[in-house]
């Protein structure tokens, strides 16, 4: 069978492929003394709190699941507005949020929008493999250019204009970032946006991680900045909605018809049921318990991260926000007699049983030296795979 040019540029989602290796073994370890420790999937560990699941549940008995406007529902759209105005200070008017079946089809409606085929988006490296391929599927170049702890692992405004070309349209960024969980400070990122309107292009951010931000000098969100910034985000992660399939975006006023339009065509709307149950995620009862939970995702990383450098991992950034830690095992490779990052997560996962994160996925500067672990794991795990690697290292 042939398949079209475009699915071939879709490269393999490796952490997935790692997850598939991970999950065999943990089966034939599962009995034994040591059995798989996952730490390789950015996925919380916790699920939607009892009253989100309660709304999912009623709305099922209650007959609420036909299709929605494609735009989403009118109260969920004021919710997330007023989230904004509270979290963050900022006023998002309802009318400019679209609810989408995730991040994933927000990020997929936006490219489809703005990107023309042979359009270049400038991204760094490393990045989420799945927003280049959003690119890619909407005929586009994603450009990746390197970036390294200076930067935070992030593009900077010097960065976007030296690359800026004549096929460039704009830039796709992530702030907090997958997978190296750092933000990018608001001022750099408001000189990014100038240099990317003086070219007439356009700035999209991925905020999908936003609240589970841990610094007040990076927790603001791209929208305080222009009403021009396309900013994605989701349910998944700070509401801990992964298979839910729900996110949003909000995109300046021109365009909402546009993104209607599509939606329409594409995706008719976002799951009903998880809309309904998505209303709940907003009362003072759920906002405490997504509270809570940020308070111990920082508590992880803090407890994490640390022993990390004490096992010999290079951490040269302290991430921000999410839940990941991007960190240099060269010096451990040598340790375990492989040459790379790739062969020291099968290393580790074979040795000790745990699973983390090759860098390939990520892009190709330096990446072979990088591995991601995932700290959406309860603190007990942690330390037990601390404990684990202290013995494989000693």
């Amino acid at each position: 069978m042939q398949f079209s040019t475009r699915a071939e540029k879709i490269t393999p989602f490796y952490v997935m492929e790692v997850a598939k290796a991970a999950q065999q073994l943990a089966k034939e370890v599962a009995s034994g003394p040591e059995p798989m420790i996952f730490l390789n999937i950015g996925e919380p560990d916790f699920t939607a709190p009892a009253q989100v699941q309660a709304a999912a549940q009623h709305s099922i008995a209650s007959g609420q699941t036909q299709y929605t406007n494609a735009l989403g529902l009118e109260p969920l759209r004021e919710a997330i507005s007023a989230w904004y105005l509270s979290r963050f200070g900022i006023t998002v008017p309802a009318r400019r949020i679209v609810i989408t079946a995730g991040a994933s089809a927000a990020l997929q409606l936006a490219c489809l929008a703005l990107i023309d085929a042979g359009d270049e988006i400038l991204m760094p490296d490393p990045s989420y493999p799945c927003n280049r391929h959003f690119v890619s599927a909407a005929e586009g170049v994603a450009k990746l250019i390197p970036t390294g702890a200076a930067e935070r692992y992030q593009l900077s405004a010097a960065q976007v204009a030296a690359h800026w070309g004549d096929k460039t349209r704009g830039v796709l960024l992530a702030s907090p970032s997958n997978p190296t969980g750092t933000s990018i400070e608001p001022q750099e990122l408001r000189r990014i946006h100038e240099v990317v309107q003086a070219k007439g292009g356009v700035t999209i951010v991925d905020e999908i991680y936003l609240g589970l931000s841990y610094e007040e000098a990076f927790g603001h969100s791209a929208l305080a900045i222009s009403d021009d910034i396309i900013s994605i985000n989701s349910f998944s992660k700070y509401f801990n909605m992964t298979g839910w399939r729900l996110g949003w975006m909000v995109v300046p006023d021109a365009m909402v018809p546009v993104i209607e339009r599509m939606a329409q065509n594409l995706f008719i709307c976002a799951s009903t049921i998880s809309q309904h149950a998505a209303l709940a995620c907003f009362t003072p009862q759920s906002m405490a318990i997504f509270e809570e939970r940020r308070a111990q995702f920082k508590a992880r990383r803090d407890y994490f991260l640390p022993a990390l450098r004490e096992l010999g991992f290079g951490i040269d950034v302290m991430p921000d926000g999410a839940f990941y830690a991007w960190a240099d095992c060269t010096a451990l490779c040598k340790k375990l007699g492989v040459d790379n990052s790739w062969d020291f997560a099968y290393a580790l996962m074979d040795k000790a049983h745990l699973a983390i994160t090759p860098g390939r996925d990520f892009g190709t500067a330096d990446t072979a030296r990088y591995v991601r672990f995932s700290t959406a794991n309860s603190m007990q795990q942690l330390q037990e795979a601390v404990r684990r690697m202290r013995k494989l290292f000693a």
